[in-house]
């Protein structure tokens, strides 16, 4: 049974630059993704998880397979952990969804409302509480689990009993790592968001 899990979010994308909705749209790492990756890589590179389980989408891929390469790790793609679709949303940036703006609201406030394309959010809680269930009961004594800010604030909504049609408490940033162990055969939270790894230089453009 696992006894760690590494939540990481994956590095940034031109469109986490731009502040565009990502979805499930195949976005890859800029330059400064990349750079954040290999941090965080750098700084984990003595204690390294047994296996990496990561989404599907490229950003999360990529991530992954750049911290494989520093660790030395196997890599498992599950698609239950890729970020929730958010259909005609995506590629938008804040500006342009207040142009839908009502239609954004009701999203938010009724787990029911339909945006075209979007997937559900009773089906993306759905996956991603089997995904993270599992991954909590899998053989390897050490695991990270690389996705997307919107898969672990899902995790946490349920995981803590929140509504889900409430907004997310949770902010997961780019390459942030968030820790959870097993103590006691309890699993407590032991770093959250933690981002240090990015703090030695000027990595921005």
């Amino acid at each position: 049974m696992a006894e760690k899990l590494w939540l990481i979010r994956h590095g940034r994308t031109t469109w986490n630059a731009q502040g565009r909705i990502q979805g499930w749209a195949d976005v890859p790492l800029d330059e400064v993704g990349r750079e954040q990756v290999r941090r965080l890589a750098e700084r984990l590179r003595e204690f390294p998880p047994d296996r990496i389980l990561c989404s599907p989408l490229w950003r999360a891929y990529e991530t992954a397979q750049i911290l494989a390469a520093v660790w030395v790790v196997p890599v498992e793609v599950d698609e239950r952990l890729k970020e929730r679709g958010h259909g005609m949303l995506e590629g938008r940036t804040g500006i342009e969804v207040m142009a839908l703006r009502e239609a954004w609201q009701q999203f938010e406030r009724d787990p029911t409302a339909e945006i075209a394309g979007a997937e559900p959010r009773e089906v993306f809680a759905a996956r991603v509480w089997a995904a993270m269930q599992e991954a909590m009961n899998r053989p390897e004594r050490k695991l990270a689990i690389v996705a997307h800010g919107g898969t672990f604030a899902m995790f946490f909504r349920q995981w803590l009993g929140l509504p889900l049609n409430s907004p997310s408490p949770f902010r997961f940033d780019n390459t942030s790592l968030t820790e959870l162990i097993l103590h006691d055969g309890r699993w407590i939270v032991r770093l959250l968001n933690d981002t240090c790894h990015l703090d030695g230089g000027r990595i921005s453009l």
